[in-house]
């Protein structure tokens, strides 16, 4: 079997192109200092375990990636508003590769729904917003709408 020349080209830039994209993300010193209009940080719990009994939320992500980015307010407000009746955990998988490992993602950012026992219900791949992600709770019988709602085995 022959390929074509052109065929061959393409594959070769893209490879370089590849090797180029992650030279230059994981350079020491590109670090960019946080800016006045930033959203708010993603905040890393790597692995963390999960809370006995509650829902748990997991985002794969990186704070340099642009939906990623999109998502981290989001994450910070259902953390913060759910405090207790879900728990919400990001992983930066650029900072740490190997966090990632477990979950077995494809593209990021990536959020894994798990129920209380630690069971994934669903995942979801990119940008969701937080009626999609308190929709997709509500889908699997988790209603977050009104402070003590009840959950599945509560």
């Amino acid at each position: 079997m022959t390929t074509s020349p052109l065929l061959w080209r393409a594959a070769v830039v893209v490879a370089l192109a590849a090797a180029v994209t992650y030279v230059i993300a994981t350079k020491p010193g590109r670090e960019a200092g946080p800016s006045a209009a930033a959203p708010a940080p993603m905040v890393s719990r790597g692995n963390a375990t999960q809370t006995a009994g509650l829902p748990r939320l997991v985002d794969l992500g990186a704070d340099k990636c642009i939906p990623c980015k999109a998502m981290a307010p989001i994450l910070v407000e259902l953390r913060t508003e759910y405090a207790g009746r879900l728990q919400v955990d990001c992983i930066d998988v650029w900072k740490n590769p190997s966090a990632g490992d477990p979950y077995n993602i494809y593209a990021i950012p990536t959020q894994i729904f798990f129920d209380g026992n630690g069971k994934e219900l669903t995942r979801h791949e990119g940008f969701i917003s937080k009626a999609d992600i308190l929709a997709t709770w509500k889908r699997f019988g988790f209603d977050f709408s009104s402070p003590g709602a009840s959950t599945p085995g509560s």
